[in-house]
């Protein structure tokens, strides 16, 4: 059968934002939770404190990212794929601020620049690099995904997304947010689809093209409720990406949690597998659970986010495991 790796990033291992566990502690709690791998770029200076927790815990550092500024930050990317060979990564995931470091915002033609740059690097070194849909970034506007990817693909090389689809799924229904980078109006007009039940949505349409070679799995549901349980420095709640996947117990958070308001979030994720499943030449290689404390996530939560990541991950593995045998019983028909 097929191989699905399922891994844990790193700010994920925490129960709370109150946790502050060191990186011996971490790895260990995911290796005795299950998870396959470990996904973090290592702080400056702490290389050699990961590799020892890793090869001690046998739990290999599959993945890792960081964010990046087109003009300022390619000799930080430059350096983060060769300690990604360094420590055995396959795959580097990649974001990009919507500003270049002149605070001008970047085009489709730029980012295509940024990726094909990372793309020869990451041929020199072994690492593939991966750009990834996520708030924040110039990929928030999600018509964009798409035409920079055939951009990329237009001048001979794969364009290889990480897709985080809680992004998509919270701008459901959300005309606050999709006003972000002035996407509403494409939404709209049905230029941008944003349902996943529609065989013309975005995730759908990055599916279909095998551009997805990495995930990040965390749960969110239309119209997210914004976190009010955690602020930013200028005193603004949490934009609201992050849906508890279990129910929460009494006090342990500040909406109303109604499993079916998951259905959307989990679609997604079955269209992935199914993609995976059934392509040979299949590009997702791996996916990582990342229910995290920070501010527009689950900052402030009462709930254990390393209890819901452990959960999620067991639904998606019990959800490939059905998949390969509904597939195993058809071929012997």
């Amino acid at each position: 059968m097929k191989q699905l790796l399922i891994g844990i990033t790193g700010n994920a291992v925490v129960n709370s934002d109150r946790d502050n566990f060191d990186v011996d502690t971490r790895f260990r709690m995911a290796k005795e939770a299950g998870f396959d791998y470990y996904d973090k770029t290592p702080p400056t200076g702490e290389l050699e404190i990961y590799q020892r927790a890793s090869a001690k815990h046998g739990l290999p550092i599959r993945a890792g990212g960081f964010y990046y500024t087109r003009g300022r930050d390619e000799p930080l990317l430059e350096w983060h794929l060769r300690i990604a060979k360094e420590l055995g990564s396959v795959v580097q995931n990649i974001q990009i601020k919507p500003k270049d470091v002149n605070g001008t915002f970047v085009t489709d033609e730029q980012v295509a620049e940024t990726y094909l740059f990372a793309a020869e690097l990451g041929d020199k070194v072994g690492v593939t690099p991966s750009f990834e849909v996520h708030i924040n970034m110039w990929s928030e506007h999600f018509g964009r995904v798409s035409r920079v990817g055939e951009i990329v693909e237009r001048r001979g090389a794969k364009f290889n997304l990480t897709l985080d689809h809680s992004h998509v799924i919270f701008k459901i229904d959300n005309p606050r947010e999709q006003e972000v980078l002035g996407m509403r109006a494409d939404v709209e007009s049905g230029r941008v689809v944003l349902d996943p039940f529609s065989p013309s949505s975005v995730t759908s349409e990055w599916i279909a093209r095998n551009y997805v070679t990495h995930a990040h799995a965390r749960p969110s549901v239309p119209a997210n409720p914004v976190n009010i349980w955690a602020k930013h420095p200028d005193g603004s709640f949490g934009r609201g990406v992050q849906y508890p996947f279990l129910r929460p117990g009494p006090g342990e958070w500040h909406a109303e949690w109604h499993e079916e308001r998951l259905e959307p979030w989990k679609e997604v994720m079955r269209h992935l597998l199914a993609h995976h499943a059934a392509r040979d030449d299949s590009a997702l290689g791996q996916i990582s659970m990342e229910i995290i404390p920070a501010p527009d996530y689950g900052g402030g939560a009462k709930y254990s986010l390393f209890e819901h990541n452990i959960a999620c991950a067991r639904w998606i593995r019990e959800s490939w495991k059905k998949l390969q045998q509904c597939n195993a019983e058809r071929s012997r028909i």
